[in-house]
């Protein structure tokens, strides 16, 4: 085990499958000069060459596609978008050709080797254009899976996960955890459960639901519930298609109250899909409505972007209001 922050999690990763599978190719715009805009695939070009990791056009359309055909004849392309903001352009070909690709074959071709890698969300004063949670638009996709790691162990062991998995996957990385801290890391390889969400805090009054960077956000509002006697129970769903119903459920039951917590806008959100599927599942239980703490329904705003954010001091009062409705 050694100290990485997300970064070298991440490249540790793509080092290690790239190592261990050489039909593994890595690359997007600027991959393969520096190591991308962030610097997440550094070191890759000089260690496996420029076949194995190299710069495409400026055309997410093209790089997208570009994958698929190489996929569907058994290679296992991770391709980088720069920003989670600029995947839209590509959205036709993911959405179209890799979601469908097994299906509309009988499962005769597939492009199982896909991985798709963004940063994704705000918290960098990047303004409307670099900030950007776009996850909820994939997860109304079949075909695809949609996972978001919450810190350096996960980016790496879900990282790996996914791109061995036999469907292609959207793997969203918050950027703005980045460099943010570091954990510790295997060196070697490992993989996380891409189908099972993470239990980080068990409690008794309500539950509290959330990924990728906004764990945190929760992690802090339960602290500052506790100083009121509320107990949180916290859960991390880590893969957002297909999502882990059954533990959110199943902590639902206990608690009675649920909370889920995400970046992008309210509307349309993520949240909805869980709050209206928990809301079936455990209408009998709940003591209170379930509480959506999300970003505004409004472009991603750069001089306000403290106020977009659904932060812990937001969560908290919602955990209050949930809790004496």
């Amino acid at each position: 085990m050694i100290e990485m922050n997300m970064l070298q999690a991440i490249n540790s990763a793509l080092d290690v499958a790239m190592e261990q599978d050489e039909r593994v190719l890595v690359f997007g715009e600027d991959v393969g000069h520096f190591g991308g805009v962030f610097r997440a695939t550094s070191k890759l070009k000089e260690k496996f060459g420029a076949d194995r990791c190299f710069n495409t056009p400026l055309t997410e359309q093209g790089i997208v596609g570009f994958a698929n055909g190489l996929a569907s004849h058994g290679m296992l392309p991770i391709a980088e978008i720069q920003f989670a903001d600029y995947i839209f352009p590509a959205f036709d070909q993911i959405v179209n050709e890799s979601a469908k690709f097994r299906y509309r074959s009988g499962n005769q071709f597939n492009v199982a080797g896909l991985t798709i890698r963004a940063p994704y969300g705000g918290g960098i004063a990047g303004g409307l254009y670099h900030s950007q949670s776009p996850e909820a638009y994939f997860t109304h996709t079949p075909g695809l899976k949609v996972v978001i790691p919450r810190d350096p162990f996960q980016a790496k062991g879900l990282l790996l996960a996914s791109i061995r998995h036999p469907d292609p996957v959207v793997f969203f990385e918050p950027k703005r955890l980045y460099r943010a801290s570091v954990a510790e890391v295997p060196e070697q390889d490992y993989e996380l459960d891409l189908s099972q969400a993470e239990l980080l805090q068990t409690g008794t009054d309500i539950t509290l639901l959330a990924w990728g960077a906004q764990v945190e956000m929760i992690q802090k509002a339960a602290s500052l519930a506790e100083r009121d006697g509320i107990s949180c129970e916290v859960i991390d769903l880590k893969t957002l298609m297909p999502w882990d119903r059954n533990t959110v459920a199943d902590s639902v039951t206990k608690t009675g109250r649920l909370l889920i917590n995400h970046e992008a806008p309210l509307t349309g959100g993520f949240a909805s899909e869980i709050a209206a599927t928990i809301q079936d599942m455990c209408f009998l239980h709940l003591e209170s409505p379930i509480e959506r703490v999300c970003g505004l329904d409004t472009p991603f705003p750069l001089c306000h972007e403290k106020e977009y954010m659904p932060d812990h001091l937001k969560t908290y009062e919602a955990i209050k209001a949930s809790v004496h409705y």
